[in-house]
């Protein structure tokens, strides 16, 4: 199973809004520069998030994007199914029924098939519900409170470099 590379953009619009200055809506021609992907498909992964109530959209001149819920209750198996759908690997087509031709073993063989694709899946959905995306923010910063700043106008490592005296 491969996901799509909108998973991909949407994890890091989630990530570039989990940041964000809670106060400043952050305009999605901002995130399209700054992700260097079309507006226009970014567009189409951000209605996604939006009817699937991860992040909100406020039109007008001082619209923009922001999370619609905290990053501590954000699991990545909603983004993951806001993008592709329910997790199910197995197309389960009936192929194999066909080339037993609808013998006791066909029958048997889809049984395991499916139990076992089935489980798969049910491993699956549990880990990427188990981790939040706070969890994996606070990992990889290395910090328990997240950094946050106005992407409007200011660039993450300025803010890093701010907070450790460094240059990043």
């Amino acid at each position: 199973m491969q996901l799509t590379k909108g998973v991909e953009q949407a994890i890091c619009i989630i990530v570039i809004l989990s940041t964000q200055d809670k106060k400043v809506p952050l305009s999605s021609n901002e995130i399209s520069k700054r992700l260097e992907v079309s507006p226009s498909y970014l567009k189409k992964i951000i209605r996604k998030l939006v009817v699937k109530r991860i992040i909100t959209s406020v039109p007008g001149n001082n619209g923009g994007l922001s999370l619609a819920k905290s990053v501590d209750e954000i699991k990545n198996l909603e983004i993951i199914e806001a993008m592709e759908g329910p997790i199910s690997m197995f197309p389960d087509t009936g192929l194999i029924e066909k080339a037993f031709k609808d013998g006791e073993y066909a029958e048997k063989g889809m049984d395991v098939l499916r139990r076992m694709f089935t489980q798969a899946d049910e491993l699956l959905m549990e880990f990427f519900s188990s981790q939040t995306v706070a969890d994996l923010l606070k990992e990889s910063f290395g910090t328990k409170e997240l950094p946050t700043l106005n992407w409007n106008s200011a660039h993450l490592d300025e803010l890093m470099s701010e907070k450790t005296g460094e240059k990043i």
